[in-house]
């Protein structure tokens, strides 16, 4: 049965891409870009996913993003994913990305975008994988960011099939950006 499963075909439709980078990628990435972590080892890293709750699982999360910088940064953490999922025959995926968790660092939306996108081509190129990214935005930053990160997305909009939230839930309801979602929709 296992067999069986492993080789069918799969959609991924609820996957985070900066949750996917993995903890020898973190230091690699992290060493590349002299960046100082808290954690001394990959092993360090994943003890620490031993988390109670939302908060402190983000935390951790968001300490984890802070090492990608570049838009080779950013391919890399596509790639490695598309990679995998190849593994697990997965033939279609509508990735999530979180571009305010990297321009609230400085990063540049392009930078973030442009390195994903070259590594969804090359993925549909190379492992016959089909994606459609999905852009969220923090529920626990402001509306007002929200509509920001919307615009700086518009000359990408043909990259993006979709826009959601991400981030903690408390006291950050959705209605908070309906004003966002329905300037999305037109």
């Amino acid at each position: 049965m296992e067999k069986y499963i492993k080789g069918m075909p799969k959609a991924e439709l609820h996957v985070h891409l900066e949750g996917t980078l993995e903890p020898a990628h973190i230091f690699s990435l992290a060493e590349r870009n002299g960046i100082a972590l808290q954690y001394k080892t990959p092993e360090d890293v994943i003890a620490a996913y031993d988390f109670d709750d939302l908060p402190s699982f983000l935390t951790i999360y968001y300490a984890a993003m802070s090492v990608l910088q570049t838009e080779e940064d950013f391919f890399e953490l596509a790639w490695h994913y598309f990679l995998r999922a190849k593994e697990d025959n997965i033939v279609y995926v509508e990735p999530f990305f979180d571009p305010q968790g990297h321009t609230s660092r400085g990063v540049n939306f392009e930078t973030i975008i442009t390195g994903i996108h070259r590594a969804q081509v090359k993925a549909q190129e190379e492992l016959n994988i089909e994606s459609n990214l999905v852009m969220c935005f923090l529920r626990d930053l402001s509306a007002e960011s929200a509509m920001e990160h919307l615009q700086m997305s518009l000359p990408f909009k043909d990259w993006i099939i979709g826009v959601g939230l991400d981030s903690d839930e408390r006291d950050n309801p959705p209605v908070k950006f309906s004003e966002v979602f329905a300037s999305a929709r037109k």
